[in-house]
This record gives structure tokens, C-alpha cells and sequence, in this order.
């Protein structure tokens, strides 16, 4: 199989695509052909190694100190079994699947082996693999923070999305919008017409320091990019408030059920993939470029299968 790996930390030229043997399920595992995965803030991160003070040598400790210990990097996938273990009883052959490998990577090469009981389920039946792979990081991550900063708690909760142009902002609007709540979104004046579209209509703009000169108060402040001032941020917190961020020592986990509401919300089309570009694999490099400029409007996908 073709696979894209990671020889060592440093800029996008660093991947190098590889011919590999074709994984064999076990007895509890699912073969995956994966059609398309993602490529998003957190695979720059990783291949380039960027992150600051201790988070650094935190991420050496994890991931590896020289060079990721597994090389093929790519956290989320969509595809089609193509063979399942002798004990798995989730999934058939020929069923489309999405899921997220988190820290196990793996999704950046033609096939994966995964634990039937793992982040996997049965894609949104209206979704391409395209659309089905750009909504699994953004998505298992906003509903990760959102939920632990309450958004289920009231109705009509005030919440506002610092960089929500991106993957994980623009799932955070949606996410936020299934909640019924008051949305107030914050990005560039290039993302206007992209905001508009996925249907907010209080946005601030950093660019033009509208959100440095913001005082009203919200429920929920997330900043889904990791870049705003937390100063500034606490600041506009109601007196019970809670802040989130991306940018920190907590880390989304990702759960099944995240998957499955996902699945749900898509297919009552109460979803949207927000794909900014597909690049082919053998454009890797280019598509890591093209995340790392930080001005991507939601996902950008890479096509395998």
C-alpha cells in the first residue's frame, strides 16, 4: 500500500510517500480502505513540531523525541471495510465507516487496521468520503469543549467562538446552533461571506480590533484556534462563566458517541463539512503548506482511495 510518513520533524518537505505491506486484521480489528482524510492544525503541529515551552518536550515524550514514533501520521479517516476480524461483529464488508485514530495515527496511507470497539462507526448515509473525513476532527473536538463548558446546561446560552473560520471553529458555530444558542463568532474580515453562509450573524473582527474593544458578557468564551488573548478572553465571561481553548494542556478526547451525533446532525442536514480545498496525496506537501499559513476556511481534505 502507499503510505505518507514522517522522517523527522521539520517543514512540510519532510513526508515522504512509501510503498508498505497492506495491514492484516486481528480477530477484533476491521480493515479499512480509507478513501480520504484530513489534514488540520494539529497534523502542522505535530509533523513541524510546533509548540511552545513545556507542551514541547511533552509532545517528545508522546509522539517521539527525534521524529514521530509512528511515522505515518493522519488522525481521521473515510473509507470502506474491506475485511474484518473473525470475532468482529459491528461491521461488514462493504460498509462505508469514518473515525478518528487520535493519537495512534496512521489515517495518512491507503489502508488502516482499527479495533471494531475503537472511534469508528458506519458513515452519514447522505455524506461523500469527502464530507464524511473534513467533519470528524473539528467536530469531535467542538463537542468535546462545548460540552464540558456547558452548553447543554440553558437554553439560549451566550457563546462566543474566537477563529471560528476554522475546522474546529466553524464545527463550533454548528455544534453551538444545535444547541440553540446565541452565537457570537470571531474572525478576520476575509472570513465574512464564509461566516455568513453557515448562518451567524453577530461576528466581530479581529483585524479590524472589534474584539479587543468588545465588553459584552457570554456564557461560554472557546477559543477554537488557540490565539486570543485568555485575558481578554476571562473578561467577557459571565460571573459563572466558562473559558475553553484549544491551545492548553487539555486535550479533546474523542468518544463514539461524538462520531454518532455527528452522523446524526449531518444526515438531517444540520451539518455542514466546510471544505476549503481537496488535494490529491501525492500533494501532501502542498497541503500542509497550504494549513500552515493559518488561513484555511474550515477543512482541507486529502484524497487517498
Amino acid at each position: 500500500m502507499k503510505a505518507i510518513i514522517c522522517q523527522k520533524y521539520g517543514p512540510p518537505e519532510v513526508l515522504k510517500t512509501v510503498t508498505l505491506p497492506k495491514p492484516v486484521p486481528k480477530d477484533d480489528e476491521v480493515l479499512v480502505k480509507i478513501m480520504a482524510t484530513a489534514i488540520n492544525s494539529a497534523d502542522v503541529r505535530i509533523r513541524g513540531l510546533k509548540v511552545k515551552g513545556i507542551m514541547k518536550l511533552v509532545m517528545r515524550m508522546v509522539i517521539g523525541f527525534t521524529k514521530p514514533r509512528k511515522p505515518i501520521l493522519g488522525t481521521v479517516f473515510s473509507g470502506r471495510v474491506e475485511a474484518v476480524g473473525s470475532k468482529v461483529t459491528h461491521f461488514k464488508i462493504g460498509e462505508n465507516v469514518f473515525g478518528m485514530t487520535g493519537l495512534k495515527f496512521g489515517t495518512n496511507a491507503e489502508y488502516i487496521v482499527i479495533n471494531e470497539k475503537a472511534n469508528i462507526t458506519l458513515a452519514p448515509m447522505n455524506a461523500t468520503h469527502e464530507e464524511s473525513a473534513a467533519i470528524i476532527f473539528g467536530g469531535q473536538s467542538a463537542i468535546y469543549f462545548l460540552e464540558k463548558a456547558g452548553i447543554a446546561k440553558k437554553s439560549n446560552i451566550k457563546v462566543l467562538i474566537y477563529g471560528a473560520t476554522g475546522s474546529v471553529g466553524t464545527a463550533a458555530v454548528q455544534i453551538a446552533q444545535s444547541h440553540n444558542a446565541d452565537i457570537t463568532a470571531v474572525c478576520s474580515t476575509r472570513g465574512i461571506a464564509f461566516i455568513e453562509k453557515l448562518g451567524v450573524n453577530k461576528v466581530l473582527f479581529y483585524d479590524q480590533g472589534e474584539f479587543e474593544e468588545h465588553t459584552s458578557k457570554y456564557d461560554i468564551v472557546f477559543d477554537a484556534v488557540g490565539k486570543a488573548s485568555k485575558k481578554k478572553c476571562r473578561s467577557l465571561l459571565e460571573k459563572d462563566g466558562v473559558f475553553k481553548t484549544v491551545e492548553g494542556m487539555e486535550v479533546a478526547s474523542e468518544a463514539r458517541s461524538q462520531l454518532e451525533k455527528l452522523k446524526e446532525l449531518f444526515e438531517m442536514e444540520q451539518y455542514d463539512a466546510t471544505i476549503d480545498k481537496v488535494f490529491p496525496m501525492d500533494q501532501v506537501i502542498e497541503a500542509h503548506r497550504y494549513v500552515e499559513q493559518g488561513r484555511k476556511k474550515g477543512n482541507v481534505v486529502l484524497l487517498i482511495g
